[in-house]
């Protein structure tokens, strides 16, 4: 599978993952604390892992996350964007709460994607096909 479609796919199937557990677990069933604690902080770990696998499916024509140097500043300036985003829900209007967990979730989802892509893209184990 060319990489692309494979970047895409995941992408999409994370997505569709996050929306099930913001709008259909976490709203209508009941866990115990850790499990809720789990799932509270899902969505921002799943959506911090997805930002470079989405970015590369989306932007491969503008940036080229295979570049190591390059792919670190990216994911910093993900991760600021994230803290920025976290921050912003302690304004009351946007009706959305503030969590430090949350932050670090983030925080581990975007090294583990990382940590997978680099790992990925340079390993040799997967080349991307010319187009």
């Amino acid at each position: 599978m060319e990489l692309k479609t494979l970047c895409k796919w995941i992408t999409i199937i994370g997505v569709l993952l996050i929306w099930t557990v913001k709008w259909a677990v976490r709203p209508w069933f009941h866990f115990n604390p850790v499990i809720t604690f789990l799932l509270g902080v899902a969505p921002n770990l799943l959506g911090a892992m997805l930002l470079p696998i989405g970015a590369n499916w989306l932007l491969e024509k503008y940036i080229d996350l295979r570049n190591v140097v390059f792919m670190r500043w990216f994911c910093i300036f993900c991760f600021l964007l994230l803290v920025i985003n976290e921050y912003l829900q302690l304004i009351p209007v946007f009706g959305r709460t503030f969590d430090y967990y949350d932050i670090l979730a983030s925080a581990v989802g975007l090294y583990f994607s990382y940590w997978v892509m680099m790992k990925y893209f340079f390993s040799g184990s997967y080349s991307q096909k010319a187009e």
